[in-house]
């Protein structure tokens, strides 16, 4: 879909700052351990290399933590963040020169724009609010940080059409593109994981386990339909629906179904789900469906509405990453993050495509759902080395502040348990994983300290292995190649090598 130039109510100028000397990205690892068929995947979609793959993992896994911290932290003057192609750092937006100084000291970049988050946000709400008269030829709307602006998307030549449609919804700060592919559609044949059957003749997929389930798509089928399961075998009943407005559902299925936290890779493999945090726009992402199998592409947008002929869903995400009819309720993964499940698109993955995704965050809270995840339903359990199979440990259980954490052999204890918390890594006592005084020195061993949820106790598993501190843009490293119990773990640059990789258990 190329850009046309800026057209409607406003042409935005937006005045790059100056990052921060000092900020320079890692070495690139020499390869990323990535689950099977993930890096040749991204390879084959992306047209990256694996070092520039390994690279763009670390940059996505801080982000998330950036962009949260800085929403909080700005509040109306924060106007929206992505990661740029081959950028090293996010970038965030903002309304105020003053915030740019903030925005470096979390290690992104600061862009000054005329329009907060909030502002566009109001905005898109206007249109969702007269979204039934929208006409046919307009496709959808978002909130764009890049332009700062709403964007409009319609068919070719009805442009005026859609300026009108952003007029009479009373919408200003409106940027009006047209999509020169086919309207958006529902993909009523899906699979996102695994095929399933709706009301014996409808194929969608599943998106992701939950507990006592699975989420996808709310258009696969309404509540009270029966489901029968990739192998034909009754599964459950459609709890919860909604399509339009919304395109979420979830399933609840019988005894005779266990939740996994895993995605066919459709490369004889699982990739394995660890968390649903939000990725950055600019994110890799991938989707898997019954169809086209395992697709990569990036994130392009969020909070979208798409007018689809059976009416407009709202809050959706976009992506390059093609898809055909069949992948519908199928899902969408960062990393090793859960993203969404399938709504629709257009194109193929032939010539490419747009495709939308509901958010999984939003169907999860929505239905009161926990999520099935590789550290279990609240992200506890231990932190295993990849390299020498041994756990983070609090020596001898003591729980006081200023602990130094080491390696231990891995035996169940309560000093090996590490809950994952709203980034933090939170163990007995509510102490969480520490670097000591905010350091972002090499070298710098790790400790326990009562938890508080600044940026030294940060910490984010890439689907690479690498435990990243967004601020400090470092992993954690066992101390000089230690194999002995009692090795100390310490920060330091992000190389991908052995001690610098690690696994939930």
């Amino acid at each position: 879909m190329p850009r046309p130039a800026l057209l409607g109510a406003a042409l935005l100028l937006a005045a790059t700052l100056s990052p921060t000397p000092g900020f320079a990205a890692p070495p690139a690892p020499p390869s990323p351990a990535l689950p099977p068929g993930m890096l040749q995947a991204m390879q084959r979609d992306l047209g990256l290399d694996a070092d520039e793959i390994a690279r763009r993992l670390t940059v996505e896994a801080a982000a998330p933590i950036v962009e949260k911290r800085l929403r909080a932290q700005l509040g109306k003057r924060f106007a929206g963040a992505w990661i740029p192609d081959g950028a090293t750092r996010l970038t965030v937006a903002v309304t105020s020169a003053a915030d740019a100084a903030a925005v470096r000291a979390e290690g992104a970049v600061p862009t000054l724009v005329e329009r907060g988050e909030s502002d566009l946000a109001a905005t898109r709400a206007k249109l969702d609010r007269h979204g039934d008269a929208a006409p046919d030829t307009v496709h959808g709307w978002y909130a764009d940080p890049a332009s700062n602006s709403v964007v409009v998307t319609a068919a070719p030549g009805a442009e005026a059409q859609a300026r009108r449609f952003a007029a009479d919804s009373g919408a200003t700060a409106v940027t009006v593109r047209t999509a020169t592919t086919a309207r958006a559609q529902p993909m009523y044949d899906t699979r996102g994981g695994d095929q399933y059957v709706i009301n014996g003749n409808t194929l969608c997929s599943v998106g992701f386990s939950v507990a006592g389930g699975f989420v996808t798509a709310g258009h696969c089928g309404g509540t009270g339909s029966p489901t029968l399961g990739f192998n034909n075998q009754a599964q459950g009943t459609f709890a919860g629906s909604s399509f339009p407005g919304n395109d979420y559902g979830w399933v609840r299925t019988n005894g005779n179904w266990v939740s996994q936290p895993w995605v066919n890779n459709y490369s004889g493999g699982n990739v394995i789900v660890a968390g649903s945090q939000e990725a950055a726009i600019g994110s890799s992402i991938c989707r898997s469906g019954r169809t086209t199998g395992w697709r990569c592409g990036t994130l392009l947008g969020k909070n979208e509405t798409i007018n689809y002929a059976q009416g407009s869903v709202s809050g959706l995400s976009r992506s390059n990453a093609c898809a055909q009819p069949g992948d519908s309720g199928g899902s969408w993964i960062s990393g090793n993050q859960a993203q969404g499940v399938t709504s629709g698109g257009n194109g193929n993955c032939t010539t490419g495509g747009t495709m939308w995704f509901q958010p999984v965050n939003e169907i999860l809270s929505v239905y009161g759902l926990s999520l099935t995840t590789s550290g279990g339903g609240g992200g506890g359990g231990a932190v295993i080395s990849n390299w020498n199979n041994k756990c983070l440990d609090v020596p001898n259980g003591n729980f006081s502040d200023g602990v130094p954490v080491q390696m231990w052999n891995c035996n169940g204890s309560a000093a090996q348990r590490w809950e994952a918390v709203g980034g933090a890594l939170r163990t007995g006592n509510n102490k969480c994983l520490d670097i000591p005084w905010g350091s972002t020195a090499d070298g710098v061993v790790l400790q326990i300290v009562t938890c508080s949820g600044n940026p030294a106790q940060q910490w984010v598993l890439s689907a690479a292995g690498d435990l990243v501190n967004p601020q400090a843009n470092k992993c954690i490293d066992i101390k000089d190649w230690n194999d002995a119990e009692g090795a100390q773990v310490q920060l330091w640059a992000c190389g991908g090598t052995a001690n610098q990789k690690w696994r939930r258990g």
